[in-house]
């Protein structure tokens, strides 16, 4: 074992131990920054044997942008380039990721049709505030579901909105699923995305990825507001010298949707 690689292992150690899972349950917990990730950023700080300390639910990815990663009820998943669900091991490495342990302040049922952008809608007259945290997840029957799920990245890494130009996209029909996520302030620009980020698992856990679009006929959502946000850097050396001051809320709306 090299130099670098005592100190990776020291490092992680050192986060195991100094946070316990009960420490700060009611807060979203995050790794890294989305300025990173547009940056190129893609190797991973962070194991999800560690991330399951801050969090049972939420979204990121993985070391080399390798799929898109979506949990609830304590189980995680990694949906890959080819649109495949699979557990999650604790071992596998993440570059940026967004989890809490999800308590739903609000929760009701949706009986009529609705679009993602009526969805959008729906979310927004329902939460107490626009400077909050929400975390949202959509139980139900979908006429439609179109997602995408980024292919692994080998170095040099490319920027993010270079590589979703040609992304692969799938499409569900007549399915069962649910739809996980978070809606950041506005304010929240490079560190997360302002706005929705959600993503999708079939509820025979087979297949899903990055939401872009979607028809519910009938489910139920959950909200769980939060005004505590805590914000883990890399140690990575490309994080830490990579230039993250520049604005890409064009380069991320592009990226994302």
């Amino acid at each position: 074992m090299n130099i670098e690689e005592g100190f990776t292992r020291a490092l992680h150690a050192f986060r195991r131990h100094r946070h316990s899972p009960d420490q700060h349950p009611h807060e979203v917990f995050q790794l890294s920054t989305i300025n990173a990730v547009l940056e190129g950023v893609y190797d991973g700080d962070m194991s999800y044997g560690q991330l399951k300390e801050h969090g049972d639910f939420g979204i990121g990815t993985f070391n080399g942008l390798d799929g898109e990663m979506i949990a609830f009820d304590g189980a995680f998943w990694q949906i890959r380039g080819d649109g495949r669900a699979s557990p999650v091991s604790d071992d596998t490495l993440t570059p940026f990721a967004t989890v809490l342990f999800f308590a739903p302040k609000f929760e009701e049922e949706i009986a009529r049709p609705i679009s993602l952008d009526g969805l959008k809608r729906f979310i927004d007259t329902r939460v107490s505030s626009n400077n909050l945290f929400c975390a949202v997840r959509v139980d139900g029957t979908f006429t439609s579901v179109h997602t995408r799920s980024i292919p692994r990245q080998s170095k040099p890494y490319p920027p993010l909105v270079e590589i979703t130009e040609n992304q692969p996209e799938f499409d569900f029909e007549n399915v069962e699923g649910t739809i996980i996520g978070f809606r950041f302030p506005d304010f929240a620009g490079g560190m997360n995305m302002p706005g929705y980020h959600l993503h999708f698992l079939t509820r025979d856990t087979r297949g899903g990825g990055h939401l872009l679009a979607m028809e519910l006929d009938h489910g139920r959502i959950a909200i769980d507001e939060e005004s505590d946000f805590h914000i883990e850097l890399p140690s990575d050396p490309d994080f830490l010298t990579t230039d993250l001051t520049g604005d890409h809320r064009d380069d991320l709306k592009k990226a994302e949707e």
